[in-house]
């Protein structure tokens, strides 16, 4: 072959490198920022990427973009290794005019979504692109659709992470919103559909950017994020620790680690972990650290809805995802926002095979106006839609306090559940002691005071204080009947005596008794009615 020939493909791949020039790569770096190609090398196995569209031109002819050479067309697609498993990814180059999305950037972008649906791989796309390439126009906005279509498409067939790591503004944001997960540095990285300009402008209300399209807005007031990342070396950290849950698609078993044999060995500290006041909060944080292995929980969505913990541990070696109730953070009841966030992880662990560990410590749904007009009927359906419909072992665990549709909506016997253990500390009924009693033996009650109060009257005391004794009457006898149906129904005994709960256990045995039940479950096979899907209540 000729020498010229290597010489001038050496000269392409070198321009193709450098992106929007050494000079700007070099004014990144020195801001201690990652360039498109600095991402990927820091995300793969070194020398394991194969690059797909270095050569790719546009072909606007407009608005003074004839004969402008964009590199790469601003966006680096390829395939590499992430501990030893093949990913997707592709990396938008803010260097080549912002990043901006053309018509030939879209289609790199969904070449790659759709070499990895058929190779069955994981996609990682990292975004940071000033939106979409005016210039082109309806071609533009046409990319972005054909994104969003690969993007459904790929749902639930291969996991879909998204890195916020620079501007992702209007309708780039959604191609995010479409992914399984998102991590998004905390600062230096925006996301959002109209900047606060346009907001002013139209609605007359003054935001900032960091209220709207930041980091942290995003991860404890929308809930639009799942990771926040100190900077771009810390979110590959994240998209690595992530990916070693998950297994590469749909058909495939997550990356399961299980021990020889499951140990039976108990855990004597696990019960220190229990108030012997059963008003006082167990921090559910603290039982996971202990239930599973050590260092293994990866917490998902930390800063949103703390009332609900969700991420992915291993058990003895077994994958599996974690929904818990809080009960530090609002007692642990469920609202609208932790059904959400509930529903939607039960949703995505179901897609991939992750078995399904759930621990019970909830007091209700959040009563309030606040709640019923904003819908806690319909989102806390969500969570008894995703419980029902999933197919993955599903191990529940009752710690203490479970009441009513919320003790249901926590994956109960009713909603599949497998297996169902409790603690002797818990409490399955309708609604707490205290309440129901008032509900049940309403007028004993309100006749023991009225009596008192009578009888005080008639011994010639004042108003006031016959009042008084009377209430005190009133509240000993709710205390009695209180007391009386504790003892009856809140309990795990009569559960357990109905077929509810499989077993009660101490909390020194549950590491080992779930993972023998989880174990025992993982040759699962369930089947639902064929359908093209189910109605979510949305």
């Amino acid at each position: 072959m000729k020498k010229e020939l290597i010489e001038n493909l050496e000269a392409l791949r070198q321009k193709a490198l450098a992106g929007g020039g050494e000079d700007k790569l070099a004014a990144r770096r020195k801001k201690g920022l990652m360039t498109a190609r600095d991402r990927i090398a820091g995300l793969v196995q070194p020398g394991s990427f194969t690059e797909f569209g270095m050569h790719i031109k546009h072909h606007c002819q407009d608005f003074g973009m004839k004969g402008k050479d964009l590199p790469c067309d601003g966006v680096v697609t390829g395939v590499g290794n992430v501990d030893g498993r093949s990913v997707a990814i592709y990396s938008q180059d803010f260097t080549v005019q912002g990043g901006s999305l053309g018509h030939e950037h879209a289609q790199k972008i969904c070449k790659m979504q759709e070499y990895a649906l058929k190779m069955g791989m994981p996609i990682i796309g990292i975004n940071d692109s000033g939106g979409a390439r005016i210039p082109e126009g309806e071609m533009a906005l046409k990319g972005f659709g054909d994104i969003f279509y690969r993007n459904v498409q790929a749902s639930g067939v291969v996991p879909q992470i998204s890195i916020i790591a620079g501007p992702c503004a209007g309708g780039a944001a959604y191609s995010p919103a479409l992914t399984d997960f998102i991590i998004m540095k905390k600062s230096n990285a925006q996301m959002f559909i109209t900047g606060p300009e346009v907001i002013k402008a139209v609605t007359g209300e003054q935001c900032t950017m960091d209220e709207i399209g930041g980091a942290a807005a995003h991860a404890s007031i929308s809930g639009n994020i799942h990771f926040v990342a100190e900077d771009d070396a810390h979110a590959l950290v994240i998209a690595r620790r992530l990916l070693s849950y998950l297994p590469a698609n749909n058909m495939m078993d997550p990356p399961h680690q299980p021990t020889s044999i499951v140990s039976m060995q108990e855990d004597p500290g696990m019960a220190d972990l229990v108030p012997d006041d059963p008003k006082l909060p167990i921090d559910i944080k603290k039982v996971i650290a202990r239930l599973f292995d050590e260092n293994s929980f990866f917490e998902v969505m930390a800063d949103f809805a703390k009332n609900a913990v969700i991420g992915f541990a291993r058990l003895q070696g077994v994958v599996c995802g974690i929904v818990s109730n809080q009960p530090t953070m609002k007692a642990g009841v469920l609202d609208i926002d932790a059904a959400d966030k509930c529903a939607r992880f039960i949703r995505f662990c179901n897609a991939f095979n992750i078995p399904l560990v759930t621990l019970v410590d909830v007091p209700g749904f959040l009563p309030g106006k606040a709640q019923e007009r904003g819908g806690i009927i319909r989102h806390g359906a969500k969570m008894l839609h995703a419980y029902s419909a999933s197919t993955v072992p599903k191990i529940t665990l009752v710690l203490r306090k479970a009441y009513g549709g919320a003790y249901i909506a926590m994956c109960s016997k009713s909603l599949g559940a497998d297996a169902v253990f409790a603690w002797p500390t818990a409490e399955i009924a309708v609604m707490g002691p205290a309440g129901a009693a008032n509900i049940v033996f309403k007028k004993d009650i309100t006749a023991a005071g009225e009596k008192a109060k009578a009888d005080a009257l008639a011994e010639g005391k004042t108003e006031e204080e016959a009042e008084r004794l009377g209430k005190e009457a009133s509240r000993a006898r709710a205390a009695v009947y209180a007391d009386e149906y504790s003892a009856q129904f809140a309990t795990p005994y009569r559960a357990a005596a109905n077929g509810v709960v499989d077993d009660v256990i101490t909390p020194a045995q549950s590491r080992a008794v779930l993972s023998q039940a989880l174990r025992n479950s993982l040759s699962k096979r369930a089947t639902r009615p064929p359908k093209k899907h189910g109605n979510m209540p949305l």
